[in-house]
């Protein structure tokens, strides 16, 4: 590895070393730097325990256990200088441990570790929010055999990388990863690169692991709630496309929990939610930074009683401070599953909806001028309105 020095316009190299010459220690060093920046592997993980040892009757204790973007439980074993003999058989033992954890465990698990962590943040939001889903009940985690497994070490034993390899010819989910330590006088650096498989091969690999891993119960109860929300979507489209409002005009039903129309300004829409608790109609606010999205909301905010006078009526403001988006919300009780409750969840919805678009349609627009003219951020995006 070489340091690139702009000046002299030349490379210099740096020095490889060990991480017990470095007095680094797995637990206390290596360990901690994944933890706290976990997309050095490669992807974005959200690590949701340390040290873990909830097993029922084994004293045993893995490294790391994080969740991936589709929900599945990631086991991270780190060793240091030498992968050591029996670090796959390590591994596979946890995650099959990890196999049994359910839904509810898994989110006791991660609001163990948050309370030390980070005090006051709810489990159940933090993963809906990494996961970018807004109703927890929707949120699969851990289904079927989807478990991963990540090995991290400086140098990797051929009895492990052969075992590695020959794993995966049953679709296992396995990476291994070599972490090593270089200096440049008193400046240390560390590279971690994917090693198994490569990178040209993986997405062909794990496409491959995921299709031989389908839950087929989940897969059936899971069509069935696409089927029930592509209808509602439907019905309510027909009602909002009858009313005053165009605004879903070319909008077409979905399968998720929500779908959206524009409001003219992007990374902000007028959306429609339901699930099995709740239907609504909102203004959702997600330019893609939180310090933006902010700024929109409270220079919103701030023409509270305009806004609700225009509606109607009050208005939920959510400035969401454990997201990066913010909302403003129109709410009823109901389940988008029960089609008995579908004629009453439509017409308040979209009554909300056409009433929160002839309120906010043109402060959005004022607002994000304003916005526009005080910000720096992201002026790329804001050239491109």
């Amino acid at each position: 590895m070489y340091r690139i020095d702009a000046s002299s316009n030349s490379i210099q190299r740096l020095e490889q070393r060990t991480f017990s010459s470095l007095g680094f220690r797995e637990r206390d060093h290596l360990q901690e730097w994944i933890a706290k920046q976990p997309d050095v592997l490669g992807e974005e993980l959200l690590i949701i325990q340390k040290e873990f040892s909830g097993f029922d009757d084994t004293h045993e204790r893995l490294d790391l256990l994080a969740l991936d973007k589709q929900g599945a439980l990631v086991v991270i074993e780190n060793k240091l200088d030498d992968s050591g003999r029996d670090v796959t058989w390590q591994a596979l033992k946890y995650a099959s441990y990890c196999s049994g954890l359910s839904k509810s465990n898994i989110v006791r698990i991660f609001q163990k570790y948050l309370d030390v962590a980070e005090p006051g943040v709810n489990a159940e939001d933090r993963i809906c929010e990494f996961l970018e889903n807004q109703d927890f009940t929707e949120v699969t985690l851990n289904k079927g055999v989807t478990q991963r497994i990540m090995l991290i070490a400086a140098n990797f034993r051929k009895e492990v990388t052969s075992t590695v390899l020959w794993l995966m010819n049953f679709k296992l989910r396995l990476q291994c990863f070599r972490a090593t330590p270089y200096a440049m006088g008193e400046e240390l650096f560390l590279n971690v690169e994917q090693i198994i498989p490569t990178q040209d091969t993986e997405e062909y690999m794990i496409g491959m692991a995921e299709k031989a891993q389908d839950d087929i119960e989940d897969q059936v109860e899971q069509k069935h709630r696409h089927v029930i929300r592509r209808e509602f979507w439907g019905r309510l489209i027909d009602a909002m496309n009858a009313s005053p409002s165009n605004l879903y005009q070319s909008i077409s039903p979905g399968v998720y929990s929500w779908i959206g129309a524009g409001s003219g300004v992007g990374g902000i829409s007028f959306n429609f939610v339901a699930t099995k608790q709740y239907g609504r109609a909102e203004l959702y606010i997600d330019r893609g930074n939180k310090t933006e999205n902010e700024l929109v909301f409270e220079a919103l905010a701030a023409r509270k009683n305009e806004i609700q006078t225009a509606f109607g009526g009050e208005l939920e403001w959510e400035r969401l401070d454990e997201k990066r988006a913010c909302r403003i919300k129109a709410e009823t009780v109901g389940n988008v599953y029960d089609r008995e409750q579908w004629d009453e969840m439509i017409n308040f919805m979209v009554d909300a909806m056409c009433r929160l678009e002839a309120s906010l349609k043109s402060p959005v627009r004022e607002v994000w001028e304003q916005v526009k003219a005080r910000s720096p951020i992201n002026p790329e995006a804001m050239n491109s309105l």
